[in-house]
C-alpha cells in the first residue's frame, strides 16, 4: 500500500517589535544592530551583533527611540545614533503594517 505524502509547513520564524511588543513574521520588521562602531540599521537581517526588530511604521520607532530599543540592544544610544535612527524613522509611513491578521 503505497504511503500517503505528507505536506510539511515551511517554519517561519516570530519576533517581538520592541515598539509595540507585537509578535509576527521576522520578515515583517527592520533589524536595528548594535556592532563596535554603533548602531546601524540591518537591511539584510543579516549583520553580526546584537539585534532588535522594530515594525516598518513610525508609532512603533518613536515608542522605541524613548528607551526599549536601547533596553533591548543593552546600550546606551549615542547623540549620533539617535540622529541616524530618526532620520529613517522620518522616511517611514504613519500607516500600521499591512500583515492582513486584522
Amino acid at each position: 500500500m503505497p504511503r500517503k505524502k505528507t505536506v510539511r509547513k515551511k517554519h517561519v520564524p516570530q519576533r517581538t517589535c520592541v515598539g509595540c511588543r507585537e509578535v509576527s513574521d521576522k520578515r515583517s520588521f527592520i533589524r536595528v544592530v548594535r556592532q563596535p562602531g554603533g548602531v546601524i540599521i540591518d537591511p539584510t537581517g543579516k549583520q553580526p551583533g546584537r539585534g532588535a526588530y522594530i515594525h516598518d511604521q513610525r508609532s512603533c520607532w518613536e515608542i522605541a527611540l524613548k528607551g526599549s530599543l536601547a533596553h533591548a540592544l543593552r546600550t546606551e544610544l549615542s547623540e549620533e545614533d539617535r540622529k541616524v535612527l530618526y532620520e529613517f524613522m522620518m522616511t517611514l509611513s504613519d500607516d500600521p503594517p499591512a500583515d492582513g491578521n486584522e
